[in-house]
């Protein structure tokens, strides 16, 4: 008959077994950890949400000085470089419309690098169309301040694509974006370019594939597109307002 083994090694055994166990859960907890961490960050690293913060903050910077001394009635200043740094961030979204949008990405990008090149010399929005009303320049190709207003109309096609989105879940991509096109671009787009667009709508992707190219689900695109459109209306119509307070009309 075999002798037991020492109660020693019977107390190492399970000394080991336990640090196994620990083991075997600790690189659990790791990847779960890990998992988390790397599906937060995903999270908060799409085009869509990015957009969506930076204009939160400057729709927060803009309130922040309302009480302030006021710019002719526009209401407090927003500066240049902030703005065209969250512009620039919107560029992706015209991309992720495909041809029919390529008339506005290529565009916008070229007059937000414009902004963003201004912003090294000037502060605000308010100098740089100052200098130009100063100048009889406003609505002079490759200004600053023409610039600035096909920008805004850019922020502005995509809240009116996203309200058309958001209006049904029936409603395409394509009847979507022909609305909102309708409404924000085609009255100062001349015939030839309003039917290139038009006749680029049937190249738009479908719902599921804009959805898919933003890494967004239904929900969160439908939670981060309402959030657009509230963040972003207040500095679209803060611009409106820089030229309407300086008698410059926006029929252009």
């Amino acid at each position: 008959m075999m002798s037991p083994p020492p109660r020693s090694s019977i107390t190492l055994y399970n000394q080991q077994q336990q640090q196994a166990q620990d083991d075997v859960v600790g690189v659990a907890e790791e990847a779960t950890e890990a998992n988390m961490t790397t599906t937060t960050k995903t999270k908060a690293q799409t085009p869509l949400s990015e957009i969506v913060e930076a204009f939160e903050e400057l729709a927060k910077s803009l309130n922040s000085r309302r009480n302030r001394n006021s710019d002719k009635g526009a209401g407090g200043e927003l500066r240049l470089d902030a703005f065209s740094r969250t512009c620039s961030l919107v560029s992706v979204l015209f991309s992720c419309l495909g041809l029919a949008f390529r008339f506005a990405e290529s565009e916008y990008v070229a007059k937000v690098r414009d902004l963003v090149e201004a912003s090294k010399e000037y502060n605000t929005l308010q100098t740089i169309i100052d200098i130009d009303v100063a100048n009889g320049t406003v609505r002079t190709s490759g200004s600053h301040s023409r610039n600035l207003r096909r920008v805004r109309q850019g922020l502005d096609l995509i809240r009116a694509l996203f309200e058309q989105f958001l209006s049904t879940n029936d409603y395409s991509l394509r009847e979507a974006a022909t609305t909102a096109y309708s409404q924000v671009c085609a009255p100062y787009h001349t015939w030839a370019v309003r039917t290139a667009v038009y006749a680029g709508m049937y190249t738009l992707p479908t719902r599921d594939q804009l959805l898919l190219n933003l890494n967004e689900t239904e929900h969160s695109a439908k939670k981060n597109m309402r959030m657009y459109i509230k963040a972003s209306l207040p500095v679209i119509q803060y611009i409106d307002r820089l030229y309407i307070s300086r008698n410059i009309s926006l029929d252009w």
